[in-house]
């Protein structure tokens, strides 16, 4: 039988990055290749009470069909939490949970992009918004990152070369994979372009509660007056990604577009993990919460970098975050980041991220690769830098 497929996956294969990735399932693989929050971070016992609670009080309100938009008491919640961070406009925004935040910024491409149209991001990013971003066939562009966020001259330059820019994708909170945090002054200063050039700004902000050190900058959605910002967040990172409970603050008629776009999707994400998230936010103390996960990584991050100080040749360049889970790693001038990647998990089983997998495309040229600290045990990490600081002076 000959299959064909429709315009929108044909040209969509597999990554030669996964192979790499594929070892992490081995357990004598050091998993510095996940994105996984630690193991010590999920507050099981409080969960597994909201669970038999629900269940004991409300088992078909948890177990039933719901409407999409939502579990009501969460949204209600949520709005007022926006609200109170200037994240949510009574009288002109909305907001629908969403199956992750990975959900939230695909439907924001959905609603907003016809295939041809442009659709800007931070070059690197993140690998699942990108997959989500190429299946819809949009012109996708990457502009560079400096150290405060992403390179305002050269995004102005991307906005006047090409045509029907609709979106532009920005992870401005430790982001993925560079740990990279945007300053004040460019989320000011892409605000002024969306207005310049009438796009919308997609902020995808899974990290913002995990900053374990500096100050808080506000969010580009806090600061827009126009309507031009979609805000996605998520409990992925600070309950637990299995819950599978995002959601997105935006203008009322974009949500109202990816109400029906869910619709046909999903029908609903998961009501009982939308009440597990709701009772955690009434009951238990979300401040506390959030203070021990800071404390943790941390001690996780600082660790890895005192690791990475130790061991590595001092020709490899690191980024120093200020929170979320990630570090980025720039391989001298010269060296084969995929050689190295590879040699790491198949010789010494540490498995790390070659920096081409958060690339627009695998052709582009990068030497960085991504270690993430919150997943590998604190002996993974001692262990882990030991030897690859070993693997970056034979280089």
């Amino acid at each position: 039988m000959n299959y064909i497929f429709s315009n929108r996956v044909s040209s969509l294969k597999p990554s030669a990055i996964r192979e790499i990735l594929k070892h992490t399932a081995n357990p004598e693989v050091i998993p510095f290749a996940a994105g996984n929050p630690a193991a010590d971070a999920f507050p099981k016992e409080i969960i597994e009470k909201i669970s038999a609670d629900i269940l004991e009080s409300d088992p078909i309100g948890a177990l039933q069909y719901s409407v999409t938009e939502g579990y009501t008491p969460l949204r209600n919640r949520l709005k007022k939490e926006m609200s109170e961070k200037n994240c949510f406009v009574y009288e002109r925004d909305d907001l629908i949970i969403t199956s992750g935040a990975q959900q939230a910024n695909e439907l924001a491409c959905k609603v907003l992009c016809s295939d041809g149209d442009t659709l800007i991001c931070e070059a690197p990013s993140f690998v699942g918004s990108l997959n989500a971003f190429k299946s819809y066939n949009v012109n996708l562009v990457g502009v560079e990152l400096e150290d405060d966020g992403i390179n305002i001259e050269k995004l102005e330059a991307a906005l006047k070369t090409n045509n029907s820019v609709k979106l532009l994708y920005l992870i401005p909170n430790f982001q993925n994979p560079t740990g990279k945090t945007m300053s004040l002054e460019k989320r000011k200063a892409v605000l002024a372009l969306a207005e310049k050039y009438d796009f919308i700004i997609l902020e995808d902000d899974p990290y913002g509660d995990l900053r374990f050190s500096g100050k808080d900058i506000p969010s580009i959605k806090s600061l827009d007056t126009a309507g031009r910002v979609i805000y996605s967040r998520t409990f992925s990172k600070i309950l637990a990604p299995g819950l599978r409970v995002g959601y997105v603050s935006a203008p009322a008629e974009i949500i109202s577009k990816m109400i029906v776009c869910k619709q046909v999707s999903d029908v609903h994400s998961n009501i009982w993990a939308q009440q597990i998230c709701d009772r955690f936010m009434e009951t238990a103390d979300m401040n506390e919460h959030l203070a021990s996960l800071r404390k943790l990584y941390k001690a996780k991050y600082e660790l890895m970098a005192n690791g990475i100080k130790e061991h590595f040749s001092d020709k490899v360049r690191v980024t120093e975050p200020e929170g979320g889970l990630f570090i980025w790693a720039d391989l001298p001038e010269g060296a084969d980041m995929m050689t190295f990647c590879q040699k790491a998990v198949e010789k010494y089983k540490i498995a790390v991220v070659p920096g081409t997998a958060f690339m627009i495309s695998e052709n582009d040229k990068t030497n960085s690769f991504r270690m993430n600290f919150s997943t590998p045990t604190d002996l993974q990490i001692t262990e882990g830098c030991r030897i690859l600081g070993q693997l970056t002076k034979e280089l």
